[in-house]
């Protein structure tokens, strides 16, 4: 983890979402069960800051985000976000939709591993945050819906029209943005959206055994390729060969790199150190 923070403290408590760190594993929960966890203004807010601290922490190596109660996030509250964004002007709608796309640049630009933890619907800003994530583990009760167009909105919104295609193809991409269909987790899975499908009861299971194995591994590594899948999505071939070489050269000079030698000859499991 890098030593220097964004600011001289960090917060340990956000007013609008849990948050608690153990063993390495930060876990954001949306809890605000009685309206299926939908967003407000300040929890994207938080969510962005968060994101951006996170990386600076020496006590956090992966991030899960999860739902409390039926459902993981069934995106934007319909009165407290939309009910307020039909009184504003124009300036201010900008600021609004530059705040929600920062909550997933912030995701991907971020160098911890994040997983979501998906069970119930994922809808909206919710499946956006879902598919923003690096893992999605979900449970045989989760569905999505990319329904921006259902509410009158552009499926394109907070970067799903760049991300959705990448996972799941131009036409799986346009049917689900386009026509804001919800579906279910086998259908999520067979389209690609899924990384792990479990059963509702091993959710948790799985999350935490993805979470520890995250948090206990080489992660100089994870983070190097996280940055790098990121950065080579949009890049020539000649140019994405050349980011791999300046990298894995750089990682060869690395603790954990001479740690796996070290082990190889010692018959015994690598301590990763992330330095």
């Amino acid at each position: 983890m890098n030593q220097f923070r964004v600011a001289a403290t960090r917060n340990e408590v956000w007013k609008h979402f849990d948050f608690s760190v153990a063993n390495g594993v930060a876990t954001v929960t949306l809890n605000r069960p009685e309206k299926l966890n939908a967003l407000t203004f300040d929890t994207y807010a938080d969510l962005r800051d968060l994101l951006r601290e996170l990386p600076h922490r020496n006590d956090t190596r992966v991030l899960v985000i999860k739902g409390c109660g039926r459902a993981f996030c069934a995106g934007g509250d319909v009165n407290e976000i939309i009910g307020e964004l039909i009184k504003m002007e124009v300036d201010q709608l900008i600021a609004f939709t530059k705040l929600t796309g920062e909550v997933i640049a912030a995701m991907r630009d971020c160098a911890v591993p994040i997983i979501a933890a998906i069970h119930g619907i994922a809808a909206g800003a919710g499946a956006v945050i879902a598919l923003g994530a690096d893992f999605r583990v979900v449970s045989e009760s989760g569905r999505f819906a990319f329904l921006f167009t259902r509410v009158g909105l552009s499926g394109a919104d907070m970067g799903a029209a760049y991300l959705l295609p990448r996972m799941v193809g131009l036409g799986r991409a346009m049917q689900l943005l386009m026509l804001g269909d919800t579906i279910d987790a086998e259908t999520a899975e067979r389209y690609g959206l899924v990384s792990e499908l479990v059963g509702d009861a091993q959710l948790d299971t799985a999350v935490a055994g993805l979470a520890q194995r995250l948090a206990t591994g080489p992660t100089l590594a994870y983070s190097q390729t996280k940055a790098l899948v990121a950065r080579e999505l949009d890049a020539s071939f000649g140019t994405a060969i050349e980011f791999d070489a300046m990298a894995q050269a750089l990682l060869m000079t690395t603790h954990d790199h001479a740690e796996f030698h070290a082990a190889y000859n010692e018959k015994r499991a690598p301590i990763w150190l992330g330095r």
